[in-house]
């Protein structure tokens, strides 16, 4: 089974020849091995390159152990460069070689060298990246399967059966390898506790495990809620019984964001143009893992659905937000009074915005008329969407609000244009 990554190979051929360490990134087994040393390397043969200009190690094979020698993996490399020709070197869990960061600067001074890397585990996370190559490296992200992939890479009968898989499972490439559910739960159980977290534990030093673990369960059950340090302190000591301090929780969540496993959303206030840092949201880059850390007991398809339009937007390279603006609406005695309402997303890429909101169902006019109070409320043009699970026909209300089905957002990158 050949899954096809279009958009992250497109990536790195548009960075081809730029002077940087191209560095691939992303949560452990989301694809990144198999995007370099198989489709990128098929696009270089395809367009001609030499199979001898092309000098792999993967870092993580015993069989090249010795590489892991940074010297030794230079005199290596240099070996290889013979003449004046575009030379590809891709480096694969680069991380695993001593002072590689000394090595891969080194690169940099061959002209006729161009240099590709991944890394992913626990000496080689978003942090380091930013510390060690700001100016000297350019950074690809890359995520689970988006539901297109997961949807064009297996063989699902229907839509709907694949939405099922996705939503349970994820998109972490090898579970389309896995036909049993069981095996699919045991698997990301597995990877979860022994690969994820231990990377954590090892490289941050993290002398209580249980409270951390204890920390991704509350966030795992709590995905798209507004929370901060302060309000896991409570929830610690009212359902754990446990004394967590503020800065300890806080320390863990960017343990968790560096790497890769969730991404945190901050409210922007629409009205005021201006950011609120607390409370803020956090989802998870692959709801499969998300799932697995709650034994696959709070399957809650309207959370998860959020928790997926939010990754399938980051995909598409959008910086997401919550949005907030206030509106005028009648209490009790019938009184106007102004109310703080969300707007589930407020999505930029260069010069473009939308709004959107996730709406599971939209049963009732009093429903929809609901997901679309904020959006009303919202004085500028910028395009408002609402995504619904229900596999309808795009439309448009008077107010110019689109509503689209959720199998069409997602099949269709350009969905939010239509």
């Amino acid at each position: 089974m050949q899954i096809q990554r279009d958009e992250y190979l497109r990536k790195l051929v548009d960075k081809k020849h730029n002077g940087l360490i191209k560095i691939i990134t992303g949560i452990r087994r989301c694809g990144k091995s198999y995007l370099l040393f198989k489709l990128f390397k098929q696009y270089l043969l395809r367009e001609g390159v030499a199979p001898d200009h092309i000098i792999e190690i993967a870092f993580d094979d015993r069989r090249n152990k010795k590489y892991r020698n940074p010297d030794a993996c230079l005199e290596y490399v240099d070996s290889k460069i013979e003449d004046d020709k575009m030379y590809y070197v891709l480096l694969d869990e680069v991380q695993m070689m001593d002072e590689f960061e000394d090595v891969l600067n080194s690169f940099l001074h061959v002209e006729n060298a161009d240099v590709y890397v991944t890394g992913s585990n626990s000496k080689f996370l978003s942090s380091d990246i930013i510390t060690e190559f700001r100016g000297r490296g350019d950074e690809i992200r890359v995520y689970p399967l988006s539901f297109s992939e997961f949807y064009a890479a297996g063989r699902f009968e229907t839509w709907e059966d694949a939405w099922n898989q996705y939503y349970t499972f994820g998109g972490l490439p090898y579970i389309l390898h896995l036909n049993e559910e069981g095996d699919k739960e045991n698997y990301l159980k597995k990877l979860f506790a022994e690969t994820y977290l231990k990377d954590i534990i090892e490289r941050n030093k993290v002398q209580n495990d249980i409270q951390l673990e204890e920390l991704v369960n509350i966030i795992s059950s709590a995905i798209g809620s507004l929370t901060n340090a302060n309000k896991l302190v409570n929830t610690f000591q009212s359902v754990e019984n446990v004394e967590l301090s503020a800065p300890t929780i806080k320390q863990y969540l960017e343990y968790l964001e560096d790497a890769f496993i969730i991404e945190k959303a901050v409210r922007y206030d629409i009205k005021r143009k201006r950011y609120i840092n607390t409370p803020y949201k956090y989802y998870f880059v692959d709801v499969g893992l998300r799932n697995a850390r709650l034994n696959f007991r709070q399957q809650e398809e309207t959370h998860i659905m959020e928790n997926i339009i939010f990754n399938e937007l980051r995909m598409r390279g959008f910086a997401v937000d919550v949005g907030i603006v206030e509106v005028n609406e009648k209490n009790e005695k019938g009184v106007y009074v102004r109310k703080q309402t969300e707007v589930d997303f407020v999505i930029n890429k260069g010069n473009r915005r939308y709004y959107v909101q996730s709406a599971f169902r939209l049963p009732t006019v009093e429903k929809e008329r609901q997901e679309e109070r904020p959006l009303l409320s919202i004085s500028d043009s910028f395009k408002k969407i609402i995504i619904v699970r229900d596999n309808i026909l795009l439309k448009r209300d008077e107010n110019g609000i689109m509503t689209v089905g959720l199998k069409e957002f997602l099949l269709d990158k350009n969905s939010l244009d239509l």
